[in-house]
């Protein structure tokens, strides 16, 4: 379980397609030291595991069905992630409860620069409307952020400028692809309801 509020950006160092899945090697030199073997991170929004540590990077094998179901198969050398350790009990819950389960991948659809601040529209697949509302939570990229805007196939984001500064969301231009999951809470309220109106 993941806040959604980044502490680190790594890069990409080293990455080695096979047998349907994929290695990753990430560099970070601030979190890596603290990193154990078989630890979750958060990166990009999809929960690895770490398996493996060497000085400043660390491993991870990315499987078939995370590389389906995310931009992780895109990542290329020299590319940057968002990292954030598994949530420890007591620590502080600054943005909302994030599984580092992707739903879907979507895409940049334009960015809107007001003075120091950055809002950015992100297309996704419309079955997923349902699980949207204005002011609820979304993570973009492991990133935890408010919805401005909903619309059926389409949301909005005000970035502030550390987020806009600090995370990969900074980087990203049209046509860029995300990684989005939807609140837990309302997929559990969504299935609740759907179970409901089939029982009545």
């Amino acid at each position: 379980m993941f806040t959604g509020l980044v502490q680190a950006l790594g890069e990409v160092r080293g990455v080695v397609d096979g047998q349907g899945g994929r290695r990753l090697r990430i560099a970070e030199p601030g979190l890596a030291p603290a990193l154990q073997l078989g630890e979750s991170v958060s990166v990009c929004g999809a929960c690895l595991t770490v398996v493996a540590r060497d000085g400043d990077t660390f491993d991870f094998e990315v499987g078939p069905e995370t590389l389906v179901k995310t931009t992780l198969g895109r990542l290329a050398v020299g590319d940057r992630v968002n990292l954030e350790r598994a949530l420890r009990v007591g620590d502080m819950l600054g943005g909302h409860f994030v599984s580092g389960h992707v739903d879907c991948v979507g895409h940049v659809l334009e960015e809107v620069v007001t003075g120091e601040w950055l809002t950015v529209w992100f297309g996704f697949p419309p079955e997923f409307e349902d699980l949207l509302v204005a002011k609820g939570s979304i993570a973009v990229d492991g990133v935890s952020l408010t919805l401005v805007d909903v619309q059926p196939d389409r949301f909005s984001i005000m970035l502030i400028p550390h987020t806009w500064a600090h995370t990969t969301l900074g980087f990203k231009k049209a046509g860029d692809a995300v990684n989005l999951e939807f609140d837990l809470l309302a997929k559990h309220v969504q299935k609740l309801f759907k179970r409901t109106s089939i029982t009545i």
